[in-house]
């Protein structure tokens, strides 16, 4: 089966860093664009980022350029997301998403709906 694994959640005061990890098992990836969202309790899904099958392309959301930064190992079949000055408006459950058809950044950044492979989500929780 194919399947997304997220890791690297936790709790983080104001200001401090995460880096997400993203495993895929099942198959290869290489080839797939890969991303993340996120959802806060009573919160529309968010696009976060995404990152072509080359690493030659990424898009990020307005509300973390800057702070945020995608990766991947494709040879692992894995891709990261280091979050750096983390605020209280990043508590969410961040989702890891792969696809099989070529990144549109104006896709991802418009709706989820359409993404296929999805992970079980990693709690991140910012304090003040």
């Amino acid at each position: 089966q194919v399947q997304l694994v997220e890791s690297g959640g936790g709790l983080v005061q104001a200001g401090g860093s995460l880096r997400l990890s993203c495993a895929a098992s099942g198959r290869t990836f290489s080839r797939y664009a890969m991303g993340w969202f996120r959802q806060a309790p009573g919160k529309e899904r968010e696009f976060v980022a995404a990152i072509n099958w080359s690493s030659t392309n990424t898009y990020h959301g307005d509300s973390v350029k800057g702070r945020f930064t995608i990766s991947r190992d494709s040879a692992k079949n894995t891709v990261y997301l280091q979050m750096n000055g983390l605020k209280p408006e990043d508590t969410a459950v961040y989702y890891c998403v792969a696809d099989p058809h070529p990144l549109d950044g104006v896709i991802w950044r418009a709706t989820y709906k359409s993404l296929e492979v999805w992970g079980q989500g990693t709690l991140v929780t910012v304090s003040s």
